[in-house]
């Protein structure tokens, strides 16, 4: 009975946990986040560094594709792209995956190549998740508040810009991103 009772205290204990907290305001509205440090230590770090350097502030959502995902935290309004710091190592492995209203690191086709850009789920997207056939995008945390902005951003117009597709006709501004909440300890 003992073991029961300190077993349901712990559950209850770290079910009351929650993670860092950061606040994205947009043209479109704000949305609230919060991040999986238990999860994807590496990539939620690496998160935090940008957000804590003011990095996302001024940017643009450059990709936005109805049902599938809204993109940003690299590029300027004139679409060009930031620096970046060192990427981070794919933590995939982590049991989350790609459903609606989670938020994940983009990269390119390398497997460790995540930096600054992450897009946010606008359904499940199975395809995204690690498989046998492919190393899948790092999810890190989700929208708690707010995805109706999100869904407002995904119904903006999109065109092709050079070399770059389903960018907003009228820019979506990242305007700020800010910590709002620490973790209780």
């Amino acid at each position: 009975m003992r073991t029961l009772w300190l077993t349901l205290l712990l559950a209850a204990a770290a079910f009351g946990q929650q993670g860092p907290r950061v606040r994205i305001e947009t043209s479109k509205g704000a949305f609230t986040m919060e991040l999986f440090p238990d999860k994807a230590p590496q990539t939620v770090e690496n998160f935090l560094r940008y957000v804590d350097l003011r990095y996302y502030d001024d940017t643009i959502f450059h990709r936005v594709i109805p049902k599938f995902v809204v993109q940003g935290g690299g590029f300027t309004p004139e679409l060009n792209q930031k620096p970046t710091l060192p990427a981070v190592p794919i933590e995939t492995k982590n049991g989350l995956t790609n459903d609606r209203g989670t938020v994940a690191m983009a990269r390119d086709g390398r497997k460790d190549s995540a930096t600054s850009q992450f897009f946010i789920n606008l359904g499940d997207n199975e395809t995204l998740n690690r498989s046998a056939h492919g190393y899948g995008y790092t999810v890190f945390g989700k929208v708690i508040e707010g995805m109706e902005t999100v869904d407002a951003i995904a119904n903006v117009q999109t065109s092709t810009r050079g070399p770059m597709k389903d960018v907003p006709i009228l820019p979506v501004f990242l305007d700020k991103a800010y910590r709002v909440k620490e973790p209780k300890e």
